[in-house]
Parts: C-alpha cells; sequence; structure tokens
C-alpha cells in the first residue's frame, strides 16, 4: 500500500500525544522567542554600565577649583574658582562682586598679577589671600568729571610754551641732570623696576625717590626731610612732557587737587617708565 506524505508538518495533530502532554516540544519559533526575551532582560544591565561610564567622565571633567580670600576696601570676599582660570577670568568674576571695572582693577597676590597668567602660576594657594586695588565705575567717573576744568586751563597754556619752556620749570632744568638720576631710554616703554624709582628732583631742586605699594593702594614720595605716603586714589590725574633736548627724561605733575597749583612736579623722570607710573597709580582705564 502507499502512503501519502502530510504536508501540515510538525503540528500538534502529527505529534506524539505523550511528548505534548509532557510539554517537551518546542517550535522553531518559540526558541526565538525565548531569546530574543533573555537579550532585552540583559540590556538594561549594560545600559546601565554605560550610563555609569558617561557619569565618571563627566565628574573627571570638573575642572580644579581653589578656595581663597580676595580683600577690597577692608571686605573680605570667598571665592571659590577654577585654578587654571586666568586672571583675567577672575578680574571679570570679580567685577560683578565688587563692582570694580576688569581695567582698574589690580590684583596683588606675589606682586602685581598679568592678565594672562593662570591663577595657579600667579600664586594663588588655597585659603590664601588676594589683594583687590581699584576704583568702583562712580569714582572712576567722579575723578575723571573733577579735573576737567583744570586740564582744559593747563592744556591752553601748554599749547602756548612748552612746560620745559616755563619759567618756573627752567630754574629746576636750568641745573642739568642730577648725577645720580636713573638712566632714561627715548621711545621705549618699560615696567617699573622693583627698586625705588630715585634721582629725580621735586620743585625746590630737592631729591626725589617714588615707591610704589600697590598692595597699600599707595605711592610713597620721599626726600631728605620725610616721606609723604598719598593714596593712589588721592592721585587726580598725571601730567608729563618730554624734555626739551633730553627727551629721554620727562617733566611730570601729579594732580593732588582741583587747582593746578595743588601740582607736584617731578623733574628728570626716565621716559620709559612714565606709562607705567601712570598704569601703576591711575590704573589701564586712564583717560589721557
Amino acid at each position: 500500500m502507499d502512503y501519502i506524505a502530510s504536508g501540515k508538518g510538525d503540528t500538534t495533530e502529527n505529534c506524539d500525544p505523550n511528548l505534548i502532554s509532557n510539554g517537551n516540544t518546542k517550535t522553531a519559533l518559540e526558541k526565538q522567542i525565548a531569546d530574543n526575551d533573555k537579550e532585552i532582560a540583559e540590556a538594561p544591565a549594560e545600559s546601565a554600565a554605560c550610563s555609569s561610564e558617561s557619569i565618571e567622565d563627566a565628574v573627571c571633567e570638573i575642572p580644579e577649583q581653589v578656595e581663597f580670600t580676595v580683600v577690597f576696601n577692608k571686605v573680605k570676599h570667598e571665592i571659590t574658582f577654577a585654578y587654571d582660570a586666568t586672571v583675567l577670568e577672575l578680574k571679570a568674576h570679580l567685577e560683578r562682586i565688587c563692582g570694580v571695572p576688569q581695567s582698574a582693577q589690580k590684583l596683588i597676590i606675589k606682586g602685581m598679577a598679568r592678565d594672562n597668567m593662570t591663577l595657579r602660576k600667579a600664586g594663588v594657594v588655597k585659603g590664601g589671600k588676594v589683594m583687590l586695588v581699584g576704583s568702583k565705575m562712580d569714582d572712576i567717573l567722579a575723578v575723571k568729571s573733577a579735573p576737567k576744568d583744570v586740564d582744559e586751563k593747563s592744556s591752553s597754556q601748554s599749547s602756548k610754551e612748552p612746560l620745559c619752556m616755563q619759567k618756573n620749570h627752567r630754574k629746576v632744568l636750568d641745573k642739568g641732570i642730577p648725577p645720580d638720576v636713573m638712566p632714561g631710554i627715548k621711545g621705549v616703554k618699560e615696567p617699573l623696576p622693583p627698586i625705588p624709582l630715585s634721582g629725580m628732583l621735586n620743585k625746590h631742586g630737592g631729591k626725589v625717590r617714588l615707591t610704589f605699594k600697590p598692595e597699600q593702594d599707595q605711592l610713597w614720595v620721599g626726600t631728605k626731610e620725610r616721606t609723604e605716603k598719598l593714596a593712589m586714589t588721592s592721585i587726580k590725574s598725571i601730567t608729563s612732557e618730554p624734555i626739551k633736548d633730553h627727551e629721554e627724561y620727562h617733566i611730570m605733575g601729579l594732580q593732588l587737587g582741583a587747582t593746578e597749583a595743588s601740582r607736584y612736579w617731578l623733574y628728570w623722570v626716565p621716559a620709559q617708565y612714565v606709562e607705567a607710573i601712570k598704569d601703576a597709580v591711575l590704573g589701564v582705564w586712564q583717560f589721557f
């Protein structure tokens, strides 16, 4: 007798009834479903591991911080800042806190800190102190407006006759260059030296020495008789002019009051230090 093959495959009708009742038979489809379920169950663990690694990477990217104190006008400000941020970035932060424009700030850490230095290289340490010297914008504008009339009068006089040709200045200049004055260099700008500027003369022909004390916001004007300790904020403006036939030296006037008579005159100031003196006393915000 010939047998005809069934086209139904391994359906429940063709399987051994005993195997079906015992649940020992799995189709290919059932095996695939089981494998998929296993993969889905394992996926969250792998995802969690990846997520954990991402968090660790993010933590590692947080820049190192340093805590220190900034002192401004005898008020202390506790600061936490990125250790490798620049001094200029710190100034921007302090402008919001203290109200002193960046350009008017002088930060004293270990001497004057340069804007492009990092806090680490400038010498900031944990728990250390940084001195902020500068004037708030309102004070700057007040200073700017105060000597305006004085400047206009002096400029009109200057347009008529150079300082070095005026009689009151000639009395000092005619004595000649002091033998112990510091060498002057024409057409060069240099930072202030680490020592006082000495060998200059005042209007009486006496020797004058300038000592800069940025940590105290003071300029010390020393003579044989005494030393005047001037607050830098008390100096409203600075006038300077090259000396004819000796352009490597300048006449310089420190404006201490509202009139020209309140100027403190200095003679034979080395030309290369003139701009550095103005920056140290007035700050880089000066308008002249």
